[in-house]
């Protein structure tokens, strides 16, 4: 496949080729294929005027230029936007597969600012194998693209790692709330539905064949902005499922889940199921092998209540898996636990991603 921007398509250092001369002269918009996992992607139009301010509020925002780890598929917009901002700041960024392995790369970040953008489940897995601590010589670490667990927060802070949470998606040319507030340039307010709506100078032009219209943008996701102007993400408009003529928030399961002893990263997913209307089912990677006689279905059950939640939410399936499918953009790959939490998807020879076993009620 030729490289491309349009939509933007190649090797990492291809895609770097194109994009310095577009980052420093100009060009047409580029298109980016959205990392949703539901529906049908889409092709998002961003304007170089768009990438561009994105990019520079992340500069004012973490304190100035520097130079980044690129450890993410630049075809999505996290990895694209660490290529702009590298090219904006006149450094060469250090891509994680051109090296040995982690700690090779990050010694290669010779730089007075030294930055790295990650998704929540490339951080689970550091801390799986107790390798947080590589990242404490950072300025600042970037983890957006999903929830990610508190706890795991709190020891990769603990590690001296500098996590700057994010909230975005490529409709707002990546990460555009900073730690609940927004990026200069950036608005965001709560509509009468609970719904969070953007606006600004990041925005993107509306998606190929369908342009934006309106001042701001629907994110789909849920969210409150507390007293002190910050923003905190609920999930999303349709994480609600009806299981049993009972409505079940799925976002608030996964966090009852992810508090259980020997839990260590967690999907919760509805799918359809004749009796129930949908059947909640939780995907659950062990924290170790220590834990997976541990982690039986009633136990996980009694978990949710035991949190405060309603029986009724608690879920009806329990799939193990190695660890949680994701998209190309590093965000869980929800359609596709729908798909092996299904009778006939855990065993199809090669397609369970490791699953260790699928149990329900």
């Amino acid at each position: 496949m030729t490289a491309s921007l349009r939509p933007v398509s190649g090797t990492t250092r291809e895609v770097q080729t194109l994009l310095e001369p577009w980052v420093r002269y100009g060009g047409d918009p580029i298109v980016v294929r959205t990392s949703g996992s539901t529906g049908e992607p889409k092709h998002a139009v961003l304007s170089r005027a768009a990438v561009l301010a994105s990019a520079r509020a992340t500069h004012e925002r973490l304190g100035g230029p520097g130079r980044w780890l690129l450890d993410l598929p630049v075809t999505g917009v996290a990895g694209l936007q660490v290529l702009v901002r590298s090219v904006l700041a006149g450094t060469d960024p250090v891509v994680v597969s051109e090296h040995d392995d982690l700690e090779a790369a990050i010694a290669a970040l010779v730089a007075p600012r030294r930055y790295a953008s990650l998704v929540p489940t490339q951080l689970h897995r550091l801390d799986a194998d107790d390798r947080l601590g590589v990242l404490s010589g950072l300025d600042a670490l970037l983890v957006g693209g999903a929830a990610t667990d508190p706890a795991l927060l709190d020891r990769a802070r603990e590690a001296g790692v500098n996590v700057v949470r994010t909230y975005g998606m490529t409709e707002t040319c990546g990460g555009c709330v900073y730690e609940g507030r927004p990026l200069d340039g950036v608005e965001m307010r709560i509509d009468d539905d609970g719904q969070v709506l953007i606006a600004g100078q990041v925005l993107f032009d509306g998606y190929v064949d369908d342009p934006r219209e309106g001042e701001w943008f629907a994110t789909a996701d849920r969210g409150e902005i507390d007293d002190e102007g910050r923003l905190w993400i609920l999930g999303r408009v349709d994480d609600v499922v009806v299981s049993g003529g009972v409505n079940v928030p799925l976002t608030a399961v996964e966090r009852a889940l992810r508090l259980v002893e020997g839990v260590g990263d967690v999907a919760v997913v509805g799918v359809d199921d004749p009796e129930w209307g949908a059947r909640v089912v939780a995907a659950v990677v062990p924290a170790d092998a220590v834990c997976l006689d541990g982690l039986r279905l009633d136990l996980l059950r009694d978990a949710v209540t035991e949190g405060g939640l309603p029986r009724e939410w608690a879920p009806r399936q329990l799939l193990l898996v190695d660890e949680l499918p994701l998209v190309p953009g590093g965000k869980i790959d929800r359609a596709r636990i729908r798909e092996l939490a299904s009778p006939s998807g855990p065993a199809r020879p090669g397609q369970a991603d490791a699953t260790a076993s699928s149990t329900g009620v």
